[in-house]
């Protein structure tokens, strides 16, 4: 994490913390050759976990007396139905949406959820592996938590903003869509109406981006600041309770680890949820005329 011979520094540490196992050193936020390896093991391994969780509830289902699991996946699933007929009043669409939403909120839930793990295991562990294998263990990265990568939660955003243009599309024809793309917010007739279609197409562009901007931003900003938050916990026991000796160090860590970590629950949760949510509302945007 430092380097060799020097003990890492506060800042050391939480920059070993924040970087990504690339394929290549990133230059600029805006690098699109870097593929994060980690981000992708990690969302692709969750994704399928959340994937073999419904799997399995419906494999289990029984028209009898519900079990614990059964009742809990069942709320679930209702929570979601009823949100999705109350936004997307297509009944068609929704056979497909409602179980988009349903995976979007427990995979993002369990991607945010790795953020409880403390910080140190998973990286120290594949530090072990990084170095078995060979190669400098200065140099093992390793963030497990997807949701507090940009490129993660825009990838997300931006497929749902390509639902979005499906729905258009198939709701209003294609050349509905594009009619509506120059017509609307501003409508007019005649030559107001030509005057006006280069502002209404400009704005409806504009409209989509910030849709989709905003909506990964949002997950990944929350994410992210509840990562840092971790680390710095896991650095208070190195130097805010330094003096007091190794175990009020450690007692000082646990404590404070595990509040946030209670009122980190909810903050999981709840963007998992709002991320949900804004899935739905832009889909069922996408039915609507403006």
């Amino acid at each position: 994490m430092a380097a060799e011979g020097h003990a890492p520094t506060a800042g050391d540490y939480i920059t070993h913390h924040l970087k990504h196992f690339q394929n290549i050193d990133q230059k600029g936020i805006a690098d699109f050759s870097v593929i994060n390896y980690d981000s992708i093991f990690w969302s692709a391994s969750l994704g399928l976990l959340a994937v073999f969780i419904l799997w399995l509830a419906a494999r289990k289902a029984t028209s009898g007396v519900p079990g614990r699991f059964q009742a809990f996946v069942e709320m679930l699933v209702e929570m979601v139905d009823t949100q999705a007929r109350g936004i997307v009043h297509n009944a068609q669409s929704r056979r497909l949406v409602a179980p988009v939403a349903l995976t979007v909120f427990i995979w993002i839930f369990f991607m945010n959820a790795m953020d409880l793990l403390p910080v140190d295991l998973l990286p120290a562990l594949w530090t072990q592996v990084y170095a078995a294998a060979g190669h400098d263990p200065h140099h093992a990265y390793m963030r497990v938590v997807p949701t507090a990568d940009l490129s993660a939660t825009l990838g997300m955003s931006i497929g749902v903003l390509l639902l979005c243009l499906f729905y258009n599309m198939k709701i209003k024809g294609v050349g509905g869509w594009i009619k509506e793309l120059f017509t609307a917010p501003f409508h007019a007739h005649g030559i107001a109406a030509i005057a006006l279609a280069p502002a209404n197409l400009f704005l409806n562009i504009v409209e989509f981006g910030a849709k989709t901007i905003s909506h990964g931003m949002r997950l990944w900003g929350n994410m992210y600041a509840g990562e840092l938050v971790f680390l710095l916990i896991a650095l208070m026991g190195m130097t805010g309770f330094a003096s007091m000796g190794g175990t009020m160090m450690w007692i000082g860590h646990v404590l404070a680890g595990t509040a946030w970590a209670i009122f980190h629950i909810l903050i999981i949760t709840l963007q998992a949820f709002i991320f949900m949510m804004l899935t739905l509302v832009y889909i069922g945007q996408a039915h609507e005329g403006h």
